[in-house]
């Protein structure tokens, strides 16, 4: 490696296997390059770069961003479920079950009157 290179790691993975992958590319590339170069796109042929969203460390990015020496650039795979409808949901299944309270949501307050 020299001085006008960086080391990367490039990550996906699904929920039977994965894949960590160590590369090293010129200054100035960019996430998109990264991840071409790493070689990834050819073991998981259901990554499109168009659709999926990519992160480093752990936060939100662009594929024209520019990663810094050591970073992780993440592949992630798009939700099955909308995490406010399943939050949603199980919030009126704990009112039916008389776990929640019926006004407001919260915990039912044993001191006070019952319908």
């Amino acid at each position: 490696m020299t001085d006008q290179q960086i080391s990367l790691e490039v990550a996906y993975a699904l929920p039977d296997r994965q894949a960590l992958l160590q590369v090293v590319v010129e200054k100035g590339a960019t996430v998109e390059q990264v991840i071409n170069a790493s070689g990834i796109l050819k073991r998981f042929d259901n990554i499109d770069l168009q659709t999926s969203k990519v992160g480093i460390w752990n936060r939100a990015c662009k594929l024209d961003d520019q990663p810094r020496d050591g970073d992780r650039i993440e592949i992630y795979r798009p939700l099955i479920a909308d995490p406010k409808e399943v939050r949603r949901r199980r919030a009126e299944k704990a009112k039916d079950e008389g776990r929640a309270d019926k006004v407001t949501g919260g915990r039912p307050n044993p001191q006070k009157k019952q319908d």
